[in-house]
C-alpha cells in the first residue's frame, strides 16, 4: 500500500469519526450547555484519528459490522481527547496549544475543561455499553472492561502519574519504555484488541495484534520524541521542545537522535512481521507501521 493511499484512508476515517462524533455529541441548550460546547470544541478539533483508524482496520480484518466498529472507535477517541484536555491543564503539562488551537482551559476555563474531560470519558463508556455497538452484551462488557484497563491506573492514568512524579531525567531506557507503554501504548493496543473483539477473533489473532500494537505504540512515541526536538509548532499544532525544557527523560535523551530513529525503524519492521497470519488483508496496518515513524506531524 502506498503512502498516498494510506493518507486517503486516514482522511476518510477522520471524516467518518467527525460525523459520528457530531451525532453522538450534539450541541445542547440549557444550564449545562457550556460543558457540552467545551466537549465538542476539544473532540471536533481534528487530529490524526490514528486510534480509531487502527480499531476500524482491525475490525475489518474479521468483517465486523462497520456501524458498531465506528461507535467503538469514536468512544476510544473520546477517551483519547479527554486525556489531552486534562494533560494540557496548568496542574499537568500546562500547554496553551492543541491541534492548532488554544487548549480547552484557555478557550473556556480550567473548571470547564476538567468537566469537559470528565464528560468525554464517561460518555465513551455509555457509547460502548449501548446495544448499537454490538448485539452481544458479553462483547460490550469486554469492550468496556478493556478500555477501563487501558485508560486506568495500569494504563494511561498510571503512566501519566509516573511522568508527573519527577526525577524523570534519572530514568533508564527500560523505565522510559514502561512509562510509554502505559501512557501512550495502552490505548493503541486497546484499539487493535477492540477491533478483534468486535470481529470474534481467535486467541492467536488477538495475540498477534497485541504484539503489533505494542511495537507501533513504542515506535509512535519515539517518533513523537523526535518531532518534539526537530518539529515546529506550526506543523504539529502544539508546542515543541517542552520535554527538554521540563527535564523529562525521553527516548531521544536516552538514545540520541540517530539511535532513536534506528530503534523506531526496528520496531516498525517487527510490527509488520507480526501481521503475517493475516495476509494481504492487513496491508493497511503494515502501512501504518511505516507511517508512524515517517510522519512529520
Amino acid at each position: 500500500m502506498t503512502a498516498s493511499l494510506l493518507e486517503d484512508m486516514l482522511e476518510r476515517t477522520a471524516r467518518a469519526v467527525e460525523t459520528e462524533l457530531e451525532a453522538l455529541l450534539p450541541a445542547e441548550t440549557g444550564a449545562h450547555a457550556r460543558v457540552v460546547e467545551a466537549m465538542r470544541y476539544a473532540a471536533l478539533a481534528g487530529g490524526k484519528r490514528l486510534r480509531p483508524f487502527l480499531l476500524l482496520e482491525a475490525a475489518a480484518l474479521f468483517d465486523a459490522p462497520k456501524a458498531g466498529a465506528l461507535r467503538a472507535a469514536v468512544a476510544l477517541e473520546m477517551v483519547h481527547t479527554y486525556s489531552l484536555v486534562h494533560d494540557d491543564l496548568p496542574a499537568m503539562d500546562d500547554d496553551d496549544l492543541r491541534r492548532g488551537q488554544p487548549t480547552a482551559h484557555l478557550k473556556f476555563d480550567e473548571a470547564t475543561a476538567i468537566l469537559a474531560g470528565d464528560g468525554l470519558l464517561t460518555l465513551a463508556f455509555e457509547v460502548l455499553a449501548h446495544e448499537a455497538t454490538h448485539a452481544d452484551a458479553a462483547v460490550r462488557c469486554a469492550l468496556v472492561a478493556g478500555l477501563a484497563r487501558a485508560a486506568g491506573i495500569h494504563g494511561m492514568v498510571g503512566g501519566q502519574m509516573i511522568d508527573l512524579a519527577g526525577a524523570a531525567a534519572a530514568r533508564d531506557l527500560e523505565a522510559i519504555t514502561r512509562l510509554q507503554e502505559m501512557k501512550t501504548g495502552a490505548l493503541i493496543r486497546y484499539a487493535l484488541d477492540a477491533g478483534a473483539l468486535l470481529g470474534g477473533a481467535s486467541a492467536a489473532q488477538r495475540q498477534a495484534l497485541e504484539a503489533y500494537g505494542r511495537a507501533i505504540g513504542l515506535a509512535f512515541q519515539i517518533a513523537d520524541d523526535i518531532l518534539d526536538v526537530e518539529g515546529s509548532a506550526d506543523d504539529l499544532g502544539k508546542r515543541t521542545g517542552k520535554d527538554a525544557g521540563l527535564g523529562k527523560a525521553t527516548f531521544v535523551s536516552s538514545l540520541g537522535l540517530e539511535a532513536a530513529r534506528q530503534e523506531a525503524a526496528t520496531l516498525s519492521r517487527n510490527a509488520v512481521n507480526r501481521l503475517d497470519l493475516f495476509g494481504e488483508r492487513a496491508d493497511s496496518l503494515r502501512a501504518v507501521a511505516r507511517f508512524v515513524v515517517d510522519r512529520r506531524v
